[in-house]
């Protein structure tokens, strides 16, 4: 399995946004579109701060 999770990391404290993320697309303003294995989809405003595909983490900062 090649998803990860995806976690908003604000004032040093991480938060879980999306669990076993499988796609992440740029979408028209800004963010990006989550997508999981379940066809469950969210959008994150800001940017990447880290991915780390060997823990399944991605991390994403305002």
């Amino acid at each position: 399995m090649c998803e990860a999770n995806a976690y908003l990391v604000k004032d040093g404290e991480e938060t879980l946004l999306m669990e076993a993320v499988d796609i992440i697309e740029p979408d028209e303003e800004g963010g990006y579109r989550l997508m999981g294995i379940f066809g469950d989809q969210r959008v994150v405003r800001g940017r990447i701060k880290r991915m780390n595909l060997v823990d399944h983490r991605i991390l994403f900062e305002e």
